[in-house]
């Protein structure tokens, strides 16, 4: 009994999926033959066309909103980097040094010393700055201390 009234089931499914194919094929075929009848013009528009138009417009509508909120931030957030002269990422870094104990450190202290004067540099410009230094025989490395060996600034 339970295994017929699956299959029942089943079949009803299948007959009603058969209709709505038979019904969307013959609303497609009816926008071909109203296209070709009318040479060049547009078809009518169809409810699938109606459809993505209204995504489309939801879509560019977040678009806008999402660029608009960017432009507003960009707006009120206060600009953090300014153009910056050639090699003043070394200068920055060399000054921090000079501020550590026996000017030697690792470089999350240099990070430490150039955040507490407001510079908020990454690590990865710390240490592109800290080779420069080292290539000019400013600074020299022990582990993963680095130490001022050259003048003040």
């Amino acid at each position: 009994m339970a295994k017929s009234a699956l299959t029942e089931l089943t079949d009803h499914i299948d007959s009603i999926r058969q209709e709505a194919f038979e019904e969307g094929y013959a609303a497609a075929m009816r926008a071909v033959a109203e296209f070709t009848a009318s040479g060049t013009t547009k078809p009518k528009a169809t409810t699938a066309q109606r459809i993505s138009v209204k995504a489309t417009s939801a879509k560019s509508a977040t678009t806008t909103t999402a660029a608009s909120r960017r432009q507003e931030r960009a707006r009120t957030t206060p600009a953090v980097r300014v153009t910056k002269s050639r090699g003043e990422n070394s200068r920055h870094v060399a000054e921090a040094m000079t501020t550590l104990p026996n000017h030697s450190g690792p470089a999350a202290a240099i990070r430490k010393a150039l955040a507490e004067k407001g510079i908020n540099m990454p690590f990865t410009s710390i240490r592109h700055a800290l080779g420069q230094l080292q290539a000019r025989g400013e600074v020299s490395v022990s582990g993963k201390t680095w130490t001022y060996t050259a003048p003040g600034p």
